[in-house]
């Protein structure tokens, strides 16, 4: 089988750089575009070299439209606006949309969905394997742990993270609410100020730090009387999710359209379905 081509959206940022070196770092794939908004002073830059791999051939343009046409996939952990627009090319050009960006809101869940009706979408508020892992767990130890037992998630990253809580602690909550079997929407609490009376029973917690350069730390708490559970993953190195971002277009090649989550990805949807 031919190499995978894979393009790369918001190529200058942080996690652009990443996924363009993860992509590089593979012998089944080959970075075969690298998209910036309008107005960056990346544009028209070779995209090895801000990545710091010496010149590939790949410039980074704005043209989502014609680079879609051209690729198997493409890598998006931007916002919320620009990824649903990635959503609704990627559809028309039926090709592998993984989706790692955070803080969409329902009107773009509903067009994203929208958009896997035609093109295979990989979504996940984190595509490490062990946030994944971490996520079956916490769904497992929240459906053998009554609501005697608080659930508390606890989030940090760095202090240039807009968006709070992140993707990864409400995929956390989720999952607690799905071993729960009950809404996080009804018992999710995200923020606790002033005289906020005892806590309730059943309530899911979530609290967000901020601060330095912290990859990402989540830990989901279950405290009753006497005892607390704790289940930690700590990030040190964004090529985690990077690598778990072209793991997972890699996977969705010739797979049918839908909507995918890194469940699926590494065979733990059937998992957690148990």
């Amino acid at each position: 089988m031919d190499k995978m081509k894979i393009a790369v959206t918001g190529a200058a940022g942080r996690m652009g750089r990443e996924l363009m070196r993860a992509v590089h770092a593979r012998s089944d794939c080959v970075l075969a575009g690298a998209l910036e908004r309008q107005g960056s002073l990346a544009l028209g830059q070779d995209a090895g070299l801000l990545a710091g791999l010496g010149k590939v051939g790949v410039l980074i343009g704005t043209d989502a439209l014609e680079l879609f046409a051209k690729v198997d996939a493409v890598l998006d952990f931007t916002a919320p606006a620009a990824s649903v627009e990635f959503a609704e090319l990627a559809a028309n050009a039926r090709i592998v949309h993984v989706l790692g960006t955070t803080g969409l809101g329902a009107e773009d869940e509903a067009k994203v969905a929208a958009a896997a009706r035609h093109a295979t979408i990989v979504r996940a508020g984190n595509m490490s394997l062990g946030v994944n892992l971490l996520t079956a767990l916490t769904r497992k130890v929240a459906a053998a742990l009554d609501a005697d037992y608080d659930v508390e998630i606890l989030e940090m990253h760095h202090r240039h993270k807009v968006d709070a809580p992140s993707g990864t602690a409400l995929m956390l909550g989720r999952a607690a609410a799905l071993g729960r079997g009950v809404d996080l929407d009804k018992v999710g609490v995200r923020v606790r100020d002033g005289h906020t009376g005892a806590r309730r029973r059943g309530d899911i917690g979530f609290a967000t730090l901020r601060g330095g350069s912290n990859v990402g730390e989540h830990s989901v708490i279950f405290a009753t009387d006497g005892e607390t559970v704790e289940l930690t993953h700590k990030a040190t190195d964004r090529g985690v999710f990077a690598r778990g971002a072209v793991k997972a277009a890699l996977w969705g090649r010739g797979r049918a359209p839908g909507l995918y989550s890194m469940a699926d990805v590494l065979g733990l949807a059937a998992e957690s379905a148990a």
